[in-house]
């Protein structure tokens, strides 16, 4: 696992052995980056379920102006604090050991970009994404990464699909505020 690009491009980051953490494939990274590429400078980013931190941390090294690391493990927050380290990206990052939704309601940040990567199986973005639409900025942008099987719904409060990618396993659900139409699935097999 390395950053891709940006400041910080080819360090190799730490990720927790065993199967709790989940880590993005680079395929599935490069298209989440890709679909924010105009955004990303100057943004506040959320990463919750941070995991080893490597979506915030991308998000870092290609300009974002603030990230938000959220885990509720102790020892995940361990190795964001070290890949942060690492990266010498820390200055612009804030890391949380708190549950998603005690860290949205406590929180008064407002975030342009949010990327939910929870591990698959637990409907975890159904619980979250109605505390986070009201964090979200007027043109903010929500990715959820989930299992190609997951259905989610096709709006949030004021934040509907605008776009799906599918990539192997994973799927991409990118949510805006009031999209005009969902468009097409795109599939990335």
């Amino acid at each position: 696992m390395r950053v891709i690009t940006g400041s910080a491009k080819g360090r190799r980051l730490k990720t927790l052995p065993g199967l709790e953490v989940r880590p993005t494939i680079e395929g599935v990274k490069e298209a989440i980056f890709s679909i924010v590429q105009f955004e990303i400078e100057g943004a506040i980013v959320l990463d919750m379920f941070a995991g080893s931190g490597q979506l915030g941390i991308e998000a870092l090294s290609r300009g974002a102006k603030k990230v938000y690391f959220v885990d509720n493990s102790a020892e995940s927050v361990k190795v964001i604090r070290d890949n942060l380290k690492h990266t010498r990206l820390e200055e612009n990052a804030v890391v949380s050991n708190t549950a998603n939704n005690a860290f949205l309601r406590s929180t008064r940040e407002t975030f342009d970009i949010a990327i939910l990567d929870p591990p698959y199986n637990h409907k975890l973005i159904r619980k979250t994404m109605p505390s986070l639409v009201e964090k979200m900025s007027e043109g903010g942008i929500i990715i959820c990464e989930h299992e190609r099987e997951t259905e989610l719904p096709e709006r949030f409060g004021e934040f509907g699909i605008s776009k799906v990618y599918r990539h192997g396993r994973a799927t991409l659900t990118a949510y805006r505020r009031s999209p005009e139409e969902k468009t097409e699935e795109q599939s990335q097999d």
